[in-house]
């Protein structure tokens, strides 16, 4: 594996490859975020997954989720390198949308770039959140997804899985049930380590004070409903909520039951929600 050296900065926080009992709890001052990633329950290799939250200014955020594809070292070097390239570029950037947008667009270029320069087929998704104040953008390659939730329960919006499977439920033709248990549930048409990579970008939307967050590879989402997760996380304290979706995850892991989604993965997420 390839040696990744990452941005040392007191306000860069990563996560790679890490092997997490409980979640972990930051304060941005402005905002609250928790984190948790650990490998899968039935595996002795590495946490493929890797994690990052960047806060660069007061009210300015970055986060970010990787999934490494391939079951191998080379997955956990995929998603370290795409969270390192992200940190790299957002270095001395201007804390304005339009020049945090390149920044970011050129971390995900980077990572591609770097992936694909070393030849031995690693791969990973990424999603991103862009946090400017009271606005939110995201930027997503793959089936890593995020989710916004406003604290009713009311979905802000949630990113469309680059799968024929994940494609197929947003255009209606595949339940979420049907997608859950889909047998080419877990083919991924778009990654970081690609000649054809695409980037998605979202729009610039609001981020309401009481809204959740929720950035997470999908050894959250092949064990738990959409519904399930929001109410898990809609209310009560953001650290409550992360342990929520810890424990529902890995016991649906654990104890598989008829009609339940279950699949042991490696389990990764992010939740932000702003304080003030």
């Amino acid at each position: 594996m390839v040696p990744v050296q990452p941005v040392i900065k007191p306000d860069a926080h990563y996560f790679v490859s890490p092997s997490m009992d409980v979640p972990c709890a930051l304060e941005l001052g402005y905002a609250d975020v928790v984190v948790f990633s650990r490998a899968s329950p039935d595996k002795s290799s590495p946490n493929e997954d890797s994690a990052a939250v960047f806060h660069l200014a007061p009210g300015v955020t970055v986060l970010a989720v990787a999934d490494g594809l391939g079951g191998s070292r080379d997955g956990q070097s995929a998603s370290a390198t795409a969270v390192h390239c992200l940190g790299r570029a957002l270095c001395d950037v201007a804390h304005d949308d339009a020049a945090l947008r390149a920044g970011v667009l050129n971390g995900l270029e980077a990572a591609n770039a770097e992936i694909l320069a070393r030849g031995v087929g690693a791969a990973t998704t990424l999603v991103v959140a862009m946090v400017v104040h009271d606005r939110i953008r995201v930027f997503h390659v793959g089936d890593s997804a995020l989710l916004q939730v406003g604290q009713r329960g009311r979905m802000v919006q949630q990113t469309v899985a680059h799968s024929p499977v994940g494609f197929a439920e947003a255009a209606g033709m595949l339940t979420e049930e049907e997608a859950l248990h889909h047998e080419e549930r877990h083919f991924v048409s778009n990654t970081l380590g690609s000649a054809d990579m695409r980037i998605e970008v979202g729009p610039s939307l609001a981020l309401k004070r009481r809204d959740t967050v929720l950035l997470a590879t999908d050894g959250l989402f092949d064990n738990l409903r959409v519904e399930e997760i929001v109410e898990r996380v809609r209310i009560g304290a953001l650290s409550q909520a992360g342990g929520r979706l810890q424990a529902s995850a890995q016991h649906r892991m654990a104890t598989p039951e008829s009609q339940q989604p279950s699949k042991p993965d490696d389990l990764t997420f992010v939740l932000f929600r702003r304080a003030t």
